[in-house]
């Protein structure tokens, strides 16, 4: 039996979080595409590497509500960081086929570019 789409995002964000890379790329379709204020993605591999950075800043992602629609997941978080506050995160995930093909991310992220820099 498969995994659904929110069971699949779950892991996508334990994997993140747990910094389990591995996990986390068996997770994403070859030819995911990636696309958030900080970065984009046009295969899995740019993915993991760009997820890879994000994480070093990250001490924590606190998940409010997920929200699914057949292969659609949506997950309302704060992203926690060591440079600036928690910044409220929505994510939509879709998954074809058990793997995410695409990831669309919004937040708004001043701050965490200023505390960057």
């Amino acid at each position: 039996m498969s995994q659904d789409s929110g069971e699949i995002a779950a892991t996508y964000f334990r994997s993140w979080l747990a910094k389990d890379f591995t996990t986390l790329r068996s997770l994403l379709a070859d030819d995911v595409t990636f696309r958030g204020p900080l970065g984009t993605a046009d295969d899995a591999e740019t993915c993991i590497r760009g997820l890879q950075g994000m994480r070093q800043m990250i001490t924590d992602i606190v998940i409010h509500k997920m929200f699914v629609d057949g292969p659609d997941a949506l997950t309302w978080f704060d992203v926690c960081t060591s440079v600036a506050p928690p910044a409220a995160t929505a994510n939509w995930s879709h998954v074809e086929d058990g793997k995410i093909n695409r990831i669309r991310v919004t937040f708004d992220p001043r701050e965490i570019v200023a505390g960057s820099a």
